[in-house]
């Protein structure tokens, strides 16, 4: 990676502060302009906006009780597998 650019793990990394409004300017910079030209990206962080938006709709009892476990698995194994 050349310092002026991000790789996609990189930008993936970073999507959770980008998000929150938390990237450092030239991050925020590096960031954008990785979005702009990386289709792939684009498509992961409007699905990102929009499983933030839908996941903050959802109330745990609202859940069938298989569904949140199911979803709790999920996100531990993802978890485990993150180095």
């Amino acid at each position: 990676m050349s310092v002026q650019e991000l790789t996609c793990q990189e930008l993936v990394e970073l999507v959770t502060a980008y998000l929150e409004g938390a990237l450092p300017d030239g991050q925020l910079r590096l960031f954008e302009e990785h979005i702009a030209g990386c289709t792939g990206c684009r498509r992961y962080l409007e699905q990102m906006r929009t499983t933030v938006e839908l996941t903050g709709r959802l109330e745990e009892e609202s859940l069938d009780p298989q569904a949140r476990d199911a979803l709790l698995d999920a996100f531990r194994s993802w978890r485990a597998e993150q180095p």
